[in-house]
């Protein structure tokens, strides 16, 4: 019976040189590499040449061939905060050689096993560490893109600011600290886009503007709502609304609906797009300076 590779390999897309040659010699193994109707894609781990280039299988290869955790801008990927690609980063204790195989970065650590995490079965950094690490070592991210990790993190309930402080505390030395505990402040703030970044910095703060409380809880007809900046003792919320999300039909008619929702409740809600927000932020501020007025004055009136 003459076996081929493909009835060989698993159901991961991937199987080992022990699988391998408990089927079959040693020599065939070396013809079928040499033929390319196997690759190798670790140290012991072999696959099929038409998924060769699967960046998930090479992670699973990586993981099996080295062990310890996938991290850095890997395991951004496997939480779904950056995108796949590049060699796979992983981190290993520090005892253990910090050199790399091919397609594989390396990285030692003294603390390991606080942050481990599964996804799909893998051994993965936690999200805060993983940001962290990215921040620190980007591998061809941008800095915009580790910042949008993130905060996307924070905004999914992956991690939370306190969590992302704290692992930042462990690295005195980390490069770029102070933008990224900035960024974190922010966070635990109640900012959760940049473009609420921007608005709480630019025109929310800016001179002469009153005190507000951001991410505030409104529960309205059994239904909760959290409000981009609120000012209570004018019940007023400000929405500071994104291009790609608040663009669609879909969702205009959903901020029509809560809008009308949070005004039974005794709220006017003022929402500002990215354009007016970052274009035209004296325009915006003053806007708000003057409907909050308004409403100062309508509620003292109400109370006499």
């Amino acid at each position: 019976m003459t076996l081929d590779p493909t009835a060989l390999v698993g159901p991961d897309g991937w199987t080992t040189w022990e699988a391998l040659t408990a089927r079959v010699d040693r020599g065939t193994v070396a013809r079928w590499v040499d033929a390319g109707r196997l690759v190798r894609l670790q140290p012991g781990v072999y696959t099929l040449p038409a998924v060769a280039g699967d960046w998930r299988l090479r992670v699973e290869a990586a993981v099996r061939a080295c062990g310890r955790v996938v991290s850095h801008r890997s395991a951004l990927a496997l939480w779904g905060l950056a995108p796949p690609g590049g060699p796979v980063h992983l981190t290993v204790g520090h005892t253990r050689s910090g050199r790399g195989t091919e397609g594989v970065v390396l990285h030692r650590t003294r603390a390991l096993e606080d942050s481990i995490r599964r996804v799909e079965g893998l051994p993965v950094s936690a999200p805060e560490r993983a940001v962290v690490d990215a921040w620190g070592s980007p591998a061809g991210l941008s800095r915009a893109a580790v910042r949008a990790a993130a905060i996307d993190a924070v905004r999914r309930r992956l991690c939370r600011p306190q969590e992302l402080h704290e692992e930042i505390g462990r690295r005195p030395c980390l490069p770029g600290r102070a933008a990224l505990v900035d960024l974190v402040r922010l966070l635990a703030e109640g900012c959760r886009s940049e473009l609420e970044i921007w608005g709480c910095l630019t025109v929310l703060r800016g001179p002469g503007m009153p005190p507000f409380t951001q991410q505030r809880r409104l529960e309205v007809a059994g239904e909760v709502f959290l409000l981009d900046a609120a000012y209570d003792e004018v019940q007023l919320a400000v929405e500071m609304d994104g291009a790609a999300w608040h663009g669609s039909r879909v969702q205009r008619e959903r901020d029509i609906r809560r809008d009308a929702l949070v005004a039974t409740a005794g709220w006017q809600t003022l929402r500002f797009g990215y354009r007016r927000l970052t274009g035209e932020p004296e325009t915006c501020r003053a806007e708000i300076l003057a409907v909050h007025r308004v409403r100062r004055r309508l509620l003292r009136e109400g109370v006499r």
